[in-house]
């Protein structure tokens, strides 16, 4: 194996993976860590093959097709059923959107930056990046970005856990039918696996023009990208559940878990959580525009992408532009409701999420549109296993909420 060619097709999967662990999935692990302490650490090695699994038959598929995801659904089901789906994408990820700028400003506001200064210089660093006419400059960007979440390992090492309790627990199930735990790990599933990720993931492919030559080098580049993800989430759990557990701290957002690590930990352990979180706040809102975006005009026909401007996809840029704009407006308007704007997203991501995976699967199993290159038996029924689960999860999430959970 060649390892230039291995290097040369590293970022797609890596950025489609690590922009999963956003704003709102560190508060999820945050708070999966505060309340069952090491209980949920062995959701990590689950979701992350779940990960592998939806990443990689999607980046297949844009090698093979050299389509986006939304152009091979209006293919496949017709306009209609494409608007629906594209219709739901975008309120979603408005929503998706508005918690990361929601982010940056609860980061910035551990080192004493307030959100009238924070949110509106991230909101013009995000569209300038998205709006650069490079898709190879903004993935260097968004690659060196990733970085920073290196932070979160430290601070797992620096709370001192106990590493052979924290290893049986990743490995022994520690289940619980409490409906708290049964809603952790509904959020957790739904912050590891979130609908934009596969749009992500195949425009990415696209976007850099690999082919089918190219697979086995675009599997390494999935498979690394869950799996450093899930170190990432596993760490975040590690430093919270060794430190925050049993303190009856409920974790609504990420800088509340930071806060709390200062008096026990120390200040150190504040800055890097914080850092992390502006970090990962960014990574994902500099994705969720310009996805977004992208998947309505491919599923319309309409140009659109980084290499684009005004005059050659109108269309792409103000739906871009919009999302930012809309999104660092509302974070700035006094009292809004954040988190209930997060958990709006999240049951629309619960609906849309298996709908999408069943397209998926349908397109990815199709002899005509992947050729060689379709879904074996295995992995079919691999996908329709996580389809299965990600639907029964989602109704338990329903029926939580409808219980005052």
């Amino acid at each position: 194996m060649r390892w230039s060619m291995v290097l040369a097709a590293m970022g797609p999967g890596l950025i489609a993976a690590l922009a999963g662990t956003d704003a709102g999935g560190i508060a999820t692990y945050s708070n999966a860590g505060a309340m069952f302490g090491f209980g949920l650490l062995w959701t990590v090695p689950v979701m992350c093959f779940l990960l592998v699994v939806v990443q990689e038959t999607a980046a297949r598929m844009g090698c093979v097709t050299g389509k986006g995801f939304a152009s091979l659904i209006r293919e496949q089901f017709g306009v209609r059923w494409s608007a629906v789906a594209m219709l739901s994408l975008l309120v979603s990820n408005t929503m998706v959107t508005l918690s990361e700028f929601a982010g940056v400003a609860s980061g910035m506001s551990l080192f004493g930056v307030p959100p009238y200064v924070s949110v509106p210089v991230a909101a013009i660093a995000v569209w300038l990046l998205t709006m650069s006419g490079s898709y190879k400059r903004i993935e260097k960007v968004l690659l060196a970005i990733s970085c920073i979440f290196v932070a979160y390992v430290i601070a797992g090492v620096m709370v001192g856990p106990d590493w052979g309790e924290a290893l049986v627990d990743t490995f022994v199930p520690q289940v619980q039918m409490s409906p708290e735990y049964l809603s952790l790990l509904v959020a957790l599933t739904g912050t590891t696996i979130a609908p934009w990720m596969i749009f992500l993931a195949q425009s990415n492919v696209v976007d850099k023009n690999v082919g089918t030559e190219e697979i086995p080098y675009q599997r390494i580049d999935t498979c690394t990208g869950a799996v450093l993800a899930s170190v990432i989430s596993w760490f975040i759990i590690l430093a919270t559940g060794a430190t925050l557990a049993g303190s009856g701290l409920v974790v609504d957002d990420a800088a509340t878990a930071a806060s709390a690590l200062a008096p026990i930990v120390g200040d150190y352990a504040e800055a890097l959580f914080g850092l992390g979180l502006v970090g990962a706040s960014l990574l994902a809102a500099c994705v969720l525009p310009g996805i977004t975006a992208s998947a309505i005009c491919e599923a319309f026909g309409w140009e659109h992408g980084a290499d684009h401007g005004w005059s050659e996809a109108p269309i792409y840029c103000g739906i871009v532009t919009a999302v930012i704009v809309l999104s660092a407006v509302v974070v700035l308007v006094p009292n809004v409701d954040l988190f209930g704007v997060m958990m709006a997203a999240q049951v629309v991501n619960g609906v849309l999420l298996p709908v999408l995976m069943v397209y998926m699967v349908k397109i990815a199993s199709d002899k005509r549109v992947m050729g060689p290159y379709r879904n074996g038996r295995v992995w079919t029924g691999v996908t329709w296993v996580t389809i299965v689960l990600i639907v029964i999860l989602t109704l338990i999430m329903f029926a939580l909420q409808l219980m005052g959970y």
